[in-house]
């Protein structure tokens, strides 16, 4: 494992904090569109986000298609000047992301607290269901690749006895740490790097509580997500690893 630290160039293509709501039944997504004016300096661009919903299925032992039906507009999607932050405004919640290149934890807390606080003030959430934090890492590795344990604590094996050359692979493995549970999913990914090999490495830490969050902890939450990302991470590269984004 590598020694936990901040890392100037971090691999981070995409940092996401997301809340799951549950707004008033009345509440109309087109609310959303009054913020404009107050994000216009920062967020000049929005779009509709649009939901459809269709199925398809076995019936009396015969195959049927239910055609997509546009559910409609279900908030909007402000996008900075540079693109690089993206907020959704959503009625099933908020969700902030910050794309590469990645800042710092302090930054992309303090916008999303800014803009979470305009959503609110709008929506006026019933509930807070679920707390989520994501970071989506993809990891630039040199070809050509003797051992994947170079990099990675706890990469894929294949068996002695089988062919050793590795096309492609994906692996999602779901842990549990009390009431938080993460995602951690790392896959082969091709990379813009010439001699290089893109490895997909993404952390999704969250925490449920149907009952909902008191407003005034989720932000102490997001630090426990934090918490534990941060030892996902670390405790799944090498030192090797690690120095390469110092």
């Amino acid at each position: 494992m590598a020694r936990q630290r901040h890392l100037n160039s971090a691999p981070i293509v995409e940092a996401i904090i997301d809340l799951r709501v549950g707004l008033p039944s009345a509440f109309n997504p087109q609310e959303f569109l009054s913020l404009s004016n107050i994000l216009a300096d920062r967020y000049p661009t929005n779009e509709p986000r649009k939901m459809f919903a269709g199925a398809f299925g076995l019936e009396e032992g015969k195959p049927f298609i239910q055609p997509p039906e546009d559910k409609g507009i279900q908030g909007y999607v402000y996008k900075s000047k540079d693109e690089k932050n993206v907020v959704q405004f959503r009625i099933d919640g908020f969700t902030f992301s910050r794309l590469y290149p990645y800042t710092e934890w302090e930054d992309v807390l303090l916008e999303a607290k800014g803009l979470w606080k305009l959503y609110s003030s709008i929506s006026v959430p019933e509930l807070i269901t679920r707390v989520a934090l994501r970071y989506i890492n993809r990891l630039d590795i040199p070809l050509p690749i003797d051992d994947l344990q170079e990099y990675f604590t706890a990469p894929p094996k294949i068996p002695d006895s089988l062919p050793q050359e590795m096309r492609h692979f994906f692996i999602k493995i779901v842990i549990q740490e009390s009431d938080i549970s993460a995602n951690i999913v790392q896959a082969l990914q091709g990379s813009s790097k010439p001699e290089h090999v893109g490895i997909i490495f993404d952390i999704d830490v969250f925490k449920r509580q149907e009952s909902g969050f008191d407003e005034d902890t989720i932000w102490q939450t997001f630090e426990q997500l934090r918490d534990l990302k941060n030892r996902i991470f670390f405790e799944s590269i090498t030192e090797k690893t690690a120095r390469m984004y110092e």
